[in-house]
C-alpha cells in the first residue's frame, strides 16, 4: 500500500539522484586514487580526507522555515521550551521562565505533530524526541488566520518510559513555577500525565496613573494618582493526561484531557487622588479578578491513505465555571462614608465546542488541501450586582477553504479561497447578527537555491465581536466612566500584503521585510458623554492602516560557542473612528544572546513590548529582560537568574481621546533572583528503535 512515506519519496526522488550522483563520483574518485598507488611511476599516494557534510541551520521551503536540532541544542535542553529557546529562531521571542512564545509582538499558534497544543504541553516534551521545528510565518488557509505557526515533529520511543520534573523559586517573593511529567511507551502507544503550578502569591506592585476628562462644553477635570502599594495574585494550577498512538506513515491518534484552575487572579492598586480643583487626600482602592476552572477534552485523528492522501479530524469540547468581580472605592481619610462605592460581581457558565475536517492530497510538485470546520460559544452571565440579572449569547462560525499548492522549478505558487459565515444571538433582547465573508490568500515565492528565497503574499481573515463588546448591561467602572456593549456591531475584515527575503550566509541567517495591514471596519472602543457619563461603547470604525519594516538575523559570533539573534521593527500606523483620525509610530523587538560551552550555557533576553494603536488608545506589554545561567550534568540542569536585573518593569497605556486623556503604567517588583532545578530522566528498552511520525 502507498502511504505518505511513498510522497515524502517522491518528493525528495531529485535529492536522492544528485546523492547518488555525488556517491558515485566519489568511489570513483577514490578508486582512481587505489590505481594510481599501484602503479609503480605514479605520485605517491595522499590520504584521503575525511569528508565532513554539514547542514545549514535552517532549510527554507517555499512554506515553512525547517529547524532541525543539534546536539548540543539537545543536550543543553531538559524541556521543549528550552529547546526552541535554544534553536534561537530569529522572528521567535521564546521565554521559558516567563512562559511565553511570541513573535513580532504577536502570539504564536503552537502545535505538536499538527495538533494545536499548549506552552505546557509544549514544556512536557522531551527534547531528543524532537526530529524538526516547523517555523511558519505565512500561515495557510487551513490554520485559519492566525499570525504565526511553531510545529514541532516529535517521535515516540517504541519501549520505555521518561520522567520529568522542575522547581524554579524566587528568592525574594512568592514566585515560581513547578512542574513534573510521566510518559510511558509500550509499541506504538503512549500515556502521558503531566501537573504544573505557575505560583504568584502577594507580588507587590503599583501604579503611575493620571487623566484628564473634557466635557463637550469644554469645561475639564483632572486628577492624578499617587501610589500607595498593591498586591497581584495569579496562581494557576494545570494538568492534563493524555494517549496517543502513532502508526508511522499511517495513523496518528490523540486523546487530551485538560484543566486549568484559576485560584484567585486577582490585581489591587492603591493610590492617593488629587483633583485640580483642589480636593486631594482621596483615598483609592480598586481591584479585580476572576477564579474558575477550564476543563476541556479534544480528539485528534490523522489517517494516510494510497495515493498521498490524507484525512485530518480534530474535536475539542470546553467549558468554563467561575466568576469575575471588580470594585472601585473611594473615602476620605477618617471618614465612615464613601465617594465612590462601586462593585461588579458576574458568574460565568461557558461552553465552547469545534470540530475540524481537512482533507491533503499531494503529488510530485503540487499539493491541493481543503477542509471545513464548525466552532460554537454558549455563554451564559449572571450579574450578582444586578439582581441576579442573567443573560445569554450564542455565537456560531462555519469555515470553509480550499487551497492549491504548485512548484514550477525555482518558483512555487499557492492560491486559496476561505469562506467564513458568523452568527450571534442575545436570547434575552432576540438581537444578533450573521454575515458571509470570503477569505482569499495567495502566496508567490522565489527560490535560486535553498539558502535563498524571495516571498510576496497575501492573506486575510475575519473578527467576530465579542462577549464584552456586545453586552448591553450598563457596567459602572468609576465615579465618571461606564461601559455598554453595542449589539449592532459586524463581523470584521482583515487583509495583509508581507513581501520578505529569507537568507543564510556563512555564521549569519535571517528575514528582512515590509508588511502592509488595513482592517477597514475594525471593531474598537468608542467614548461619549451621556450628561455626567462617560459611556465606553464599540463601534466598526472607518478602520485601522500600517507598514512595518522588520529584520530578524541570526549570528554565529564564535560557532557552536555564541550566537545571537534577535528582531527589529519599526511600525507607522493610522487608526480612524467617529470623531478621530489618529498616528503613531514607533520601534519594537526584540535580542537574546547564549554562550554555551563545557555544559554551561549563559543566555540573556531583551525584549520592548510592541506599541498597539487600536482605537484611541496606545497599549504595551511587557518590557522586560531575563539573564539566566544553567550548568548541565547528566539528566539533571541546574540553574540562577534574575528577572528584570535591568531597568524598570513596565506595562500600559496612554489614551489619546478628546474626552479622556490618561497614560498609566504598571508597575512591578519584577527584580527577582531565582534558582531552578530540572530532571530529565528516561529508559528505552528497544535498543534505540523509535516509531516516527512523518507530518
Amino acid at each position: 500500500m502507498k502511504t505518505d512515506k511513498t510522497c515524502w519519496m517522491k518528493t525528495d526522488k531529485l535529492c536522492r539522484m544528485k546523492t547518488i550522483v555525488t556517491g558515485a563520483a566519489v568511489v570513483c574518485g577514490v578508486l582512481g586514487l587505489q590505481a594510481q598507488t599501484e602503479s609503480p611511476d605514479s605520485l605517491p599516494a595522499q590520504d584521503l580526507q575525511e569528508i565532513v557534510i554539514e547542514a545549514p541551520k535552517v532549510i527554507r521551503k517555499a512554506d515553512m522555515d525547517v529547524y532541525h536540532p543539534s546536539k548540543s541544542a539537545v543536550d543543553n535542553s531538559k524541556n521543549g521550551m528550552q529547546l526552541i529557546n535554544n534553536l534561537m529562531i530569529p522572528s521567535l521571542n521564546v521565554n521559558d521562565v516567563l512562559g511565553s512564545v511570541q513573535a513580532a509582538g504577536q502570539s504564536v499558534q503552537l502545535r505538536i505533530n499538527g495538533r494545536e497544543a499548549s506552552v505546557e504541553q509544549v514544556r512536557a516534551l522531551l527534547p531528543e524526541t524532537v526530529r524538526r521545528v516547523e517555523w511558519i510565518d505565512n500561515p495557510g488557509l487551513r490554520y485559519g488566520g492566525v499570525n504565526y505557526v511553531l510545529n514541532i515533529v516529535v517521535s515516540n520511543p517504541a519501549v520505555g518510559g521518561s520522567l520529568q520534573a522542575q522547581a524554579r523559586p524566587a528568592l525574594n517573593e512568592a514566585w515560581g513555577y513547578y512542574m513534573a511529567d510521566a510518559k510511558l511507551n509500550v509499541g506504538r502507544s503512549q500515556w502521558e500525565v503531566y501537573a504544573s503550578c505557575k505560583l504568584t502569591e502577594d507580588v507587590k506592585i503599583y501604579r503611575d496613573y493620571n487623566e484628564t476628562f473634557t466635557r463637550p462644553d469644554g469645561t475639564s477635570v483632572s486628577r492624578s494618582e499617587t501610589p500607595r502599594g498593591g498586591r497581584l495574585d495569579n496562581t494557576l494550577p494545570y494538568y492534563f493526561a493524555s494517549y496517543n498512538y502513532i502508526k508511522p506513515d499511517t495513523t496518528v491518534f490523540v486523546a487530551q484531557f485538560t484543566n486549568q484552575q484559576h485560584l484567585g487572579n486577582l490585581t489591587e492598586y492603591r493610590g492617593r487622588v488629587s483633583y485640580d480643583n483642589g480636593t486631594d487626600d482621596i483615598r483609592l482602592t480598586e481591584r479585580f479578578g476572576d477564579k474558575g476552572n477550564y476543563p476541556a477534552l479534544s480528539l485528534y485523528l490523522e489517517q494516510n491513505f494510497v495515493r498521498c492522501q490524507k484525512l485530518v479530524v480534530d474535536f475539542s469540547a470546553s467549558m468554563y465555571f467561575g466568576s469575575s468581580w471588580s470594585d472601585y472605592i473611594e473615602q476620605m481619610p477618617d471618614v465612615a462614608d464613601f465617594l465612590a462605592d462601586i462593585h461588579t460581581s458576574i458568574r460565568d457558565r461557558n461552553q465552547a465546542y469545534a470540530v475540524e475536517a481537512d482533507y491533503i492530497k499531494k503529488w510530485s510538485n503540487s499539493r491541493f488541501t481543503a477542509g471545513a470546520s464548525y466552532k460554537a460559544n454558549r455563554n451564559r452571565s449572571e450579574y450578582e450586582n444586578l439582581g441576579g440579572s442573567i443573560f445569554h449569547q450564542r455565537q456560531d462560525r462555519l469555515y470553509f477553504f480550499a487551497e492549491y499548492f504548485h512548484r514550477f522549478g525555482r518558483w512555487t505558487a499557492t492560491a486559496g479561497m476561505g469562506v467564513q459565515y458568523t452568527d450571534f444571538l442575545f436570547r434575552e433582547s432576540d438581537r444578533g447578527n450573521h454575515s458571509w465573508n470570503p477569505r482569499p490568500q495567495a502566496t508567490v515565492t522565489y527560490s535560486p537555491n535553498q539558502n535563498h528565497n524571495l516571498r510576496l503574499s497575501f492573506s486575510s481573515w475575519q473578527s467576530t465581536p465579542s462577549l464584552a463588546e456586545t453586552n448591553v448591561v450598563p457596567q459602572q467602572l468609576d465615579g465618571f466612566q461606564w461601559r455598554v456593549g453595542n449589539q449592532s456591531l459586524k463581523t470584521a475584515s482583515s487583509y495583509m500584503l508581507l513581501f520578505s527575503y529569507g537568507f543564510n550566509l556563512p555564521r549569519v541567517n535571517g528575514t528582512f521585510g515590509v508588511r502592509a495591514f488595513t482592517s477597514p471596519d475594525a471593531i474598537t472602543p468608542l467614548l461619549y458623554w451621556e450628561g455626567d457619563r462617560l459611556i465606553t461603547t464599540y463601534e466598526n470604525s472607518r478602520g485601522l492602516q500600517n507598514l512595518s519594516f522588520f529584520i530578524a538575523p541570526q549570528i554565529e559570533i564564535i560557532p557552536d560557542w555564541l550566537t545571537a539573534s534577535g528582531y527589529l521593527q519599526y511600525r507607522m500606523e493610522r487608526m480612524r473612528g467617529t470623531g478621530y483620525d489618529l498616528r503613531h509610530n514607533g520601534w519594537s523587538g526584540n535580542a537574546s544572546v547564549q554562550l554555551s560551552h563545557w555544559g554551561f550555557v549563559l543566555s540573556a533576553q531583551y525584549v520592548r513590548s510592541q506599541r498597539d494603536l487600536w482605537g484611541e488608545k496606545i497599549s504595551w506589554g511587557e518590557d522586560i529582560n531575563v539573564i539566566d545561567l544553567s550548568y548541565n550534568w547528566k539528566s539533571w540542569q541546574f540553574s540562577a537568574g534574575m528577572i528584570m536585573p535591568f531597568g524598570k518593569y513596565d506595562q500600559g497605556s496612554r489614551s489619546l481621546s478628546q474626552w479622556n486623556r490618561n497614560e498609566q503604567h504598571m508597575r512591578l517588583d519584577m527584580r527577582m533572583p531565582y534558582i531552578s532545578v530540572s530532571y530529565n530522566g528516561s529508559a528505552d528498552f528497544s535498543g534505540g528503535r523509535e516509531r516516527v511520525s512523518r507530518v
